[in-house]
């Protein structure tokens, strides 16, 4: 079979053989270099669930070419904050020797959406919230919503109750 012209010409471009033997598991070190994280990141997620490999003849680590798109996942996932119990849980429900779809993303990723729309919901209002902050760090205004509303912290004295230590009967330390 004649290979056509763009072909041979990327083939060369690239230093790639005509008999190149592209592997279906990739060790760790190729998953790292790949997916733009660390060794010992692609351990960690092992170590946590969240993706798996197989040892070889030689006791080392095999993962198959999907994992590419699993760590691109959880890469997503942790950029956006979700915490790595739920990056787990999702990523159960993805099928087991392919690479995710776009079908199997949209339905993993519409379980999240829930809990970033209420997460955003929360950081709008506490954006919101910081524009009545003087920015003094007393934290003890009748009007902080933040940390102490209803002026809680006024019954424990004047000045910033949370930022400075207190000794055991209540006295500011010097």
């Amino acid at each position: 079979m004649r290979e056509n012209i763009d072909t041979v010409r990327l083939r060369k471009e690239f230093n790639v053989s005509k008999d190149l033997n592209v592997s279906k598991e990739l060790s760790v070190g190729e998953v790292a270099k790949r997916s733009g994280v660390a060794v010992s990141a692609i351990h960690f997620y092992e170590s946590k669930g969240l993706i798996r490999s197989r040892r070889n003849a030689g006791n080392q680590r095999r993962y198959p070419r999907e994992i590419l798109r699993r760590v691109a996942v959880i890469k997503v996932a942790q950029r956006i904050g979700m915490p790595l119990g739920v990056i787990r849980d999702a990523l159960t429900t993805l099928p087991n020797g392919r690479a995710p779809t776009a079908a199997d993303w949209r339905r993993l990723s519409a379980h999240w959406k829930r809990g970033l729309d209420e997460r955003i919901d929360r950081l709008m209002r506490l954006r919101d919230s910081l524009t009545g902050c003087i920015g003094c760090g007393c934290l003890s205004l009748k009007a902080c919503p933040l940390r102490n509303p209803a002026d809680r912290l006024s019954e424990q004295g004047s000045g910033p109750q949370l930022l400075d230590p207190c000794d055991q009967r209540g006295s500011r330390a010097s």
